[in-house]
């Protein structure tokens, strides 16, 4: 056994044991298997490559979700999570805090095998307590699980058991590199995402999936020499930081373009950065590739199409997590899509990436070329926005100049702050509907360049005017025309992620630890129940032997946690990790 690692089968526990010995008969996860998973199982973060999080079980529906009950339920260690567990033939694989993944029966909640991480005190000193891990997924192929340690890591895990079979360094934690990202598993590779403090840890990597070997890397920042180098002005390749760390790309098997997200880049502001306001562009491009999406090849890791949604950022507004894949009809109303390209043909059918910014906006992108289609300010449309303006004809994004820190000890007013971070939003394909749970906040930031990361005090505060109950909202979007339909609004905020079912359903989660039903085309709540902690990312459903489960976790996510929870004053339970799976009765 590998010295760094623990695996554990629960042989003392006789329900356990026997589930086990049930499921020895593993079938392999292939190619075909991702690409067409079945409706009962979850086998990556949002369920498919397009990233939508639709599952199309219907058992439970309008009719009956009312009697949704416990089905089981079972505690997790103490520490932050953020993660979404994987399900596979009635077998359900989760990361835990404290460094270590978990395999139970997805029927009972009965643990299967336990791997835990041996995190050294000296690899500790540069990652923070182990129990502090942030991985947003794990990934399965074949009969491994793949699992992003955060000691720099990535783990090549038997399915079955737990063993390590294999293990590859991708990066060392002294660089101040973290694995605060997640697993995307698409033609046999495994690639993955990260933060990172030092360039030399700012990459999205693919390694082979069944070893371990790296193919590529895609560096998160353009070098000197190199194209759209120069959007970084004079400053030195070492100083050009932006990570990736949040959740994982989506994938288009028929262009083999596979597509991420990079966050803001460091420190946030322009004075820290480049010592000036005005040495780089406010106009995009400007530090590439930061909050930026970008089209990868598959195969080689080659960029093959970027689009700039914030150039040369100054508050640490991130444009990152899922790019969700559609294809929709094009007919931006004017009357609610602030920015429209007049090259669109209306009533023409593009493939299509639709991406929500962590400081707001709605973009949708031509999937083939990156081609600007529409955007808009969201959740609403307010001066302290933090673009100003879109060229409809270029797709070229203006950065609000009126925010921006002209000297050291500004203060600025901008909107929007983690209207929606790690927490995933939903697409429903038989209504062309996208569901974006989000906080009505702006941030209130001071640029501080005594600070390395340049701000400070910096605090989320409640949008100049908006009414406190309705600081937290559900949003459903027409992605053919752009309207709104605020289904729902509440005063506390939530980090769940949102999920749509065949049986006209959304399900989300917030900090006051209610978990709901929504009826998915008018918002009206047909279920609710009172959970033990904070509903955290996780929200999944799938079946077993015919059974249709509801799956959600609970706990504390280490970013984008406490700041909602201090605007809203929401008193809620910290600390309490658990996990719970719904289901009719029997």
């Amino acid at each position: 056994m590998n010295k760094n690692s623990i695996s554990i089968i629960s042989l003392l526990c006789a329900i356990g044991c026997n589930a086990f010995a049930q499921r020895t008969d593993f079938r392999q996860v292939d190619d075909e298997m991702l690409l067409n998973p079945d409706p009962g199982d979850w086998l990556m973060i949002n369920r498919t490559y397009d990233e939508q999080r639709f599952s199309p079980l219907n058992q439970i529906d309008a009719s009956n979700v009312g009697t949704l009950q416990l089905a089981w339920a079972r505690g997790l260690p103490l520490g932050s999570q953020e993660t979404v567990p994987l399900v596979h033939d009635g077998v359900l694989y989760t990361v835990q805090p404290g460094a270590s993944v978990l395999a139970v029966d997805a029927t009972t909640g009965d643990e299967l095998w336990t791997y835990y991480r041996n995190i050294s005190a000296e690899v500790a000193r540069f990652i923070g307590r182990p129990e502090l891990s942030r991985t947003k997924s794990i990934g399965i192929y074949a009969d491994l699980i793949l699992y992003p340690a955060p000691d720099g890591f990535l783990v090549g895990l038997d399915a079955r058991t737990g063993d390590v079979r294999w293990e590859t360094r991708i990066f060392d934690p002294e660089t101040q590199t973290e694995h605060t990202g997640g697993v995307l598993v698409a033609e046999g590779k495994a690639i993955t995402n990260r933060t990172c403090e030092q360039r030399v840890g700012c990459f999205i990597s693919a390694h082979d999936a069944r070893t371990g070997r790296e193919l590529w890397k895609f560096y998160n920042t353009a070098a000197p020499g190199t194209p759209d180098g120069e959007t970084w002005g004079e400053l030195p390749v070492e100083q050009r930081i932006a990570s990736s760390w949040g959740l994982p790309g989506s994938y288009d098997p028929e262009r083999r373009m596979t597509f991420w997200g990079i966050a803001n880049p460091k420190p946030y502001t322009r004075l820290s950065r480049h010592g000036s306001v005005d040495a780089t562009a406010t106009i995009a491009p400007a530090d590439l590739y930061s909050n930026s999406t970008v089209a990868l090849d598959v195969d080689t890791g080659e960029l093959a199409w970027y689009y700039q949604h914030s150039p040369g950022d100054d508050w640490d507004l991130d444009h990152l997590h899922e790019r969700t894949l559609l294809r929709t009809r094009l007919e931006p109303d004017p009357a609610a899509v602030k920015w429209i390209n007049p090259a669109i043909t209306r009533g023409e059918e593009r493939d299509v990436v639709a991406a929500v910014g962590e400081g707001g906006g709605i973009w949708l992108l031509d999937r083939a070329s990156g081609q600007f289609l529409w955007a808009m300010p969201f959740p609403y449309d307010i001066p302290e926005f933090h673009i100003s303006n879109i060229n409809v004809e270029t797709g070229r994004t203006e950065i609000n100049r009126e925010r921006l820190f002209v000297q050291d000890g500004d203060r600025q007013l901008v909107c929007y702050h983690n209207t929606r971070s790690f927490w995933s939003t939903a697409y429903d394909p038989n209504k062309n509907a996208l569901y974006i749970p989000y906080h009505d906040a702006c941030l209130d930031m001071t640029a501080n360049a005594q600070a390395a990361s340049g701000y400070g005090p910096r605090n989320g505060v409640l949008r100049p005017g908006v009414d406190p109950d309705e600081y937290t909202g559900i949003a459903k979007v027409d992605l053919a025309t752009g309207h709104i339909d605020r289904l729902h609004y509440q005063s506390a905020p939530g980090n769940g992620s949102a999920l749509v079912t065949g049986g006209n359903l959304l399900f989300w989660g917030d900090f006051a630890r209610r978990f709901r039903a929504f009826d998915s085309d008018s918002g009206e709540i047909l279920w609710e129940t009172i959970l033990g902690g904070i509903i955290q990312t996780s929200t999944i459903s799938y079946a077993v032997d015919g059974r249709q489960y509801v799956l959600v976790m609970t706990g504390n996510g280490q970013s984008g946690t406490a700041t909602p929870n201090a605007i809203t004053r929401v008193s809620t339970v910290q600390g309490h990790n658990a996990i719970y799976a719904f289901a009719l009765p029997e």
